[in-house]
């Protein structure tokens, strides 16, 4: 029997990321059995290559990541990006506008020479400090922010990726009517599973989404079958082109009424357990018997 070639594709944070962000050594060990095997496994994330790199050094994984909700595909060995989708000029500077009106200080994210370049416009909170500091020793990412939580902005700003806002609910929802009116846009607003208080007001463009990112990389590996796993909103798009929709039981109310399977808490290494038995089981026979845990 001709068994289907899947791509698994699988979210970090709250879903393969255990409560310490990181990815268990149990975790990378299962999912390292399966790769070695043949499995096609990546992560879908909106994270930049600035933490990614580090979180995936352990994995045997020779897939590209979907990296930033899917603006790009980046690939860890030479740090190469593809597929790349911006935001256009002239609407990231209506998008400035709109954050400023608002007194909600933003970031923005370009790609520049083969590295993302990071700009910031306002106060920073401690949370914001926070998130600056846990990234900026990375090779993959520099921050042009000055002491006082301001950039040198460009007037224009070209190839831009994405911009997003990070505060409290209540100082973000001013902003998000104005932003649902621009066109050309894919925006985000969902409250962040690890940062107290904290919601995010995330803008991409319109043709980045992952379940976008996802299918054109499944139509380069010449998969049949995709399965995602994932906890939050903004896993959603994805799930809607999966064959199969898992979520895992920490997942947000929305998320596992989406789900097609539901499995244990992300600190169980339930994404990782389920992809090796999902990929065992559509091994042949005799190869399936080499791949017992």
């Amino acid at each position: 029997m001709q068994h289907p070639t899947t791509l698994y594709v699988s979210d970090l944070d709250g879903t393969l990321l255990d409560s310490t962000s990181r990815i268990s050594p149990a975790s990378t060990d299962i999912l390292n059995r399966a790769l070695d095997c043949g499995a096609l496994f990546t992560v879908a994330t909106a994270r930049t290559p600035g933490t990614l790199g580090m979180l995936l050094r352990d994995l045997h994984m020779r897939l590209p990541a979907i990296v930033m909700t899917g603006v790009t595909l980046w690939q860890r060995d030479g740090s190469v990006y593809s597929d790349t989708c911006y935001l256009h000029p002239d609407t990231v500077g209506r998008l400035r506008t709109i954050y400023e009106e608002a007194g909600l200080p933003y970031f923005i994210y370009t790609l520049q020479d083969g590295k993302i370049y990071v700009y910031h416009h306002g106060p920073l909170s401690q949370v914001e400090r926070g998130f600056i500091a846990e990234r900026c020793h990375s090779p993959y990412k520099t921050f042009l922010i000055d002491a006082d939580g301001n950039s040198d902005i460009p007037q224009r700003v070209e190839n831009g990726l994405l911009m997003f806002a990070m505060r409290p609910e209540e100082v973000v929802y001013p902003a998000l009517g104005r932003l649902q009116e621009v066109e050309g846009i894919n925006l985000m607003c969902y409250r962040d599973a690890t940062l107290p208080d904290t919601t995010m007001l995330e803008v991409f463009p319109g043709d980045a989404t992952k379940a976008l990112a996802i299918r054109r990389l499944a139509s380069r590996v010449g998969a049949e079958r995709i399965v995602v796993y994932g906890d939050n909103r903004n896993d959603l798009s994805m799930f809607e082109i999966a064959d199969l929709a898992v979520a895992v039981g920490n997942a947000i109310p929305e998320v596992r009424e989406k789900a097609d399977v539901v499995i244990a808490h992300h600190d169980c290494d339930a994404v990782a357990r389920h992809i090796y038995e999902d990929f065992r089981q559509h091994l042949p026979a005799d190869r399936r018997l080499l791949m017992e845990l």
